[in-house]
């Protein structure tokens, strides 16, 4: 690496440790010579966040400088990026060796341009196509750098990312419903007799356990569903994978077990619980990894009603604290 690449990737490392409190633990394990790259992605996901999320800006001024941020990525894709932000200097070098996607970035940006106003989706479909822009994208652009083989990876790579962005917005629903934002489908609250603040004060428990309960079950089943993929991945990256899968998977344990943790509380795993993860990924032979997770149903065995719209990959219409749009 040339000495402005190497700073560039130093900054982006930087800011991975400081500010991906779950990533961070499965990103160290990936090989150096792709770590890198996982970094140069995560960097430029943070600032993509930063620049919805910039509480001195209007709306309509995020969306500018949200495409002024598109036209940049564009240019770094293309190689050719003039910009000084170490992202995208980084981010310019990966395009070259992993010859990423751009569809996957501009889906990505549509997912936070969506993302500026309060979040309300009335149906299964729609909050699952707003998962495949921000979260989906990511298992995909994973992927890619990683290196994968099996016609299957690329869906499955969806599915892993809809699990992590769906654990997400559980881990976050307290915050984001006093925040005026809701991602869980209306129409659901509705089948139960519920509204969201009626589960955010859990006036209503039976019902509020069996809402959170029918939330959970769907992302169990995304992550069932995916578990194939783990052993489409070059093996020497399947314990970076595997240790981000147990550390959200820990997270949706814990609300399973006590869904008012949803909104009363907050759903984590120790730093001590997330260390053992990742030494136990890095220290335990791939097949063993493997060897933890039977094989669930395929891709071909999922429900139109989990399907949603179709799109792109052949999946979707396009396939943090306080903020469940925040990708993984």
């Amino acid at each position: 690496m040339n000495p402005v690449l190497q700073e560039a990737v130093a900054a982006c490392e930087a800011i991975t440790r400081e500010r991906a409190k779950n990533f961070h633990y499965g990103l160290r394990l990936t090989p150096p010579e792709k770590r890198w790259a996982m970094y140069a992605v995560y960097a430029w996901m943070r600032e993509a966040d930063d620049l919805v999320d910039d509480p001195e800006r209007d709306p309509n001024e995020r969306n500018q400088r949200l495409q002024a941020y598109r036209d940049a990525t564009d240019a770094a894709l293309d190689g050719h990026t003039q910009t000084h932000t170490p992202a995208l200097i980084a981010l310019t070098e990966a395009s070259k060796q992993f010859h990423l996607e751009k569809q996957d970035f501009h889906d990505m940006l549509d997912g936070q341009v969506g993302d500026l106003s309060p979040a309300k989706f009335q149906a299964w479909p729609e909050l699952r196509k707003f998962c495949y822009q921000v979260a989906g994208t990511v298992g995909l652009v994973c992927i890619r750098i990683w290196g994968f083989s099996g016609e299957d990876a690329i869906k499955l790579a969806v599915e892993r990312g809809i699990a992590f962005q769906l654990t997400n917005i559980l881990r976050d629903l307290r915050e984001d419903l006093d925040s005026g934002r809701c991602y869980l489908p209306l129409a659901e609250f509705q089948a139960l007799e519920l509204t969201p603040e009626m589960v955010r004060n859990w006036s209503a428990p039976d019902r509020c356990v069996e809402f959170i309960r029918a939330q959970c079950e769907r992302a169990r089943a995304h992550y069932d569903r995916s578990a194939p993929l783990d052993g489409m991945i070059n093996q020497a990256c399947l314990p970076t994978l595997w240790a981000m899968t147990e550390i959200y998977k820990g997270v949706l344990s814990k609300i399973e077990a006590d869904p008012q943790l949803a909104v009363h509380g907050r759903a984590r795993l120790s730093t001590l619980r997330k260390v053992w993860i990742a030494l136990r990924a890095k220290h335990t032979h791939p097949k063993k990894l493997l060897a933890r997770y039977s094989t669930p149903r395929t891709m071909s065995d999922a429900t139109s009603s989990d399907v949603g719209a179709t799109g792109e990959q052949g999946q979707d219409a396009s396939a943090r604290s306080g903020r469940s749009g925040r990708s993984w």
